[in-house]
């Protein structure tokens, strides 16, 4: 167990684990008491991420103990299996493209001309030099389907009334973490943190939410740090700068063609 899908693609291929910013998950909601109600946000949360279609323009920046840069890149997302995301800024780089089909990963580099296939030797190498990894974009998982659920702190925090849930990887689980801790604001059940554990007990990294804003029907958070425990000092953040859930993507658009053509 090494990664999981943030489905940035988080977060990165927003998509992001896994990844498109969709709608959230309906229903009523249950009483927090209820055995349905940590399925019922945890669903919710994994959802917003994961909708139909999108376009989407964000900022990803990267701090790491020797250097410091911002990539400014647009994205396009179908479901779980589609992604696509261009970088536009640096200049140098721009052009430089990243294809997700179904479970199949590719680059493009423009200033060789070159597409790479990610192979599975391949997948723990960092994305784009960021605190995120090639697995982490084609790993597809559900909290609610793969971990075992309790509802383990109902309370303020930082002035904050919050619900946090721990969640224990299911023995035959294709997950990548031994245990999680989810945490959201009780009033609308936005995320506000996650945390990953490892099968030795270590806490690896931490992905916090923030700039909350309504996008369509929808309130959802913008900004996305993630840090290793291990390198304080070290970050990678995602901040969606436009969202647009009203476009039309086939499946065809996510072709070899349209990764280099752009």
């Amino acid at each position: 167990m090494k990664h999981l899908n943030l489905t940035l693609a988080l977060l990165i291929i927003c998509a992001a684990p896994g990844a498109a910013w969709g709608a959230p998950h309906g229903g009523d909601r249950p009483d927090p008491e209820s055995p349905e109600f940590p399925a019922y946000v945890l669903d919710r949360v994994d959802d917003m991420y994961r909708g139909a279609q999108s376009k989407g323009r964000m900022e990803m920046t990267i701090q790491t103990k020797h250097w410091k840069r911002t990539l400014e890149m647009d994205s396009w997302s179908k479901g779980q299996d589609y992604s696509l995301v261009r970088i536009l800024k640096p200049r140098k780089e721009r052009g430089t493209s990243t294809l997700k089909a179904k479970k199949d990963l590719f680059i493009y580099l423009n200033k060789t001309g070159r597409t790479v296939k990610i192979t599975s030797g391949m997948m723990g190498g960092s994305w784009m030099g960021s605190h995120m990894t090639n697995d982490d974009l084609v790993r597809q998982s559900r909290m609610a389907r793969d971990f075992v659920m309790k509802l383990t702190f109902k309370g303020q925090e930082g002035g904050v009334a919050v619900y946090r849930f721990t969640l224990q990887a299911k023995p035959d689980a294709a997950t990548a973490w031994d245990k999680l801790v989810v945490t959201v604001r009780q009033s609308d059940l936005q995320p506000l943190s996650q945390e990953y554990w490892d099968e030795d007990g270590k806490k690896v990294r931490v992905l916090t939410f923030s700039d909350y804003q309504k996008v369509g029907d929808s309130l959802r958070p913008m900004v996305m740090l993630m840090k290793p425990t291990d390198k304080p000092d070290e970050y990678t953040q995602i901040k969606m700068k436009k969202l647009d859930f009203s476009v039309k993507l086939d499946p065809s658009f996510f072709s070899l063609q349209k990764l280099k053509s752009l």
